[in-house]
């Protein structure tokens, strides 16, 4: 927690404001506050989301995952499951069997894995 600290005491200084300020503005002591900075204590998630909010910035910012204020996008792309079987039966569980368009959509998303699945073996030869 002493980088998070420190990106904390940054972000303050960087408006010139006191501890006492900035506490009395995010609505927490200034004893908090400065525990905060020096790593001593961790903030809960509310008072994290207070300073984003405050000072315009990414909980990636705050953590240290990245350098840039505004965060980093991620490119998460789970893998298709490998098991036909195992997605089938999810597949079905995501829907109502009573419906009538039941095996239409179920077919529908099932073919839609398919083709993922496809490319992905096209991409990785």
């Amino acid at each position: 927690m002493k980088e998070v600290g420190k990106r904390l005491r940054a972000l303050r200084e960087s408006l010139s404001l006191s501890q006492a300020k900035l506490a009395e503005l995010l609505g927490i002591t200034q004893s908090s506050l400065n525990r905060y900075e020096n790593g001593q204590s961790t903030p809960t998630v509310e008072v994290f989301r207070r300073y984003a909010d405050f000072f315009d910035v990414s909980m990636d910012y705050i953590f240290a995952r990245c350098e840039k204020p505004q965060g980093k996008l991620y490119h998460y792309q789970p893998k298709v499951w490998k098991n036909g079987a195992e997605m089938e039966q999810f597949v079905e569980m995501c829907f109502d069997p009573k419906s009538p368009y039941y095996n239409r959509m179920k077919e529908s998303v099932l073919q839609m894995f398919a083709e993922k699945a496809d490319e992905e073996k096209e991409v990785t030869g």
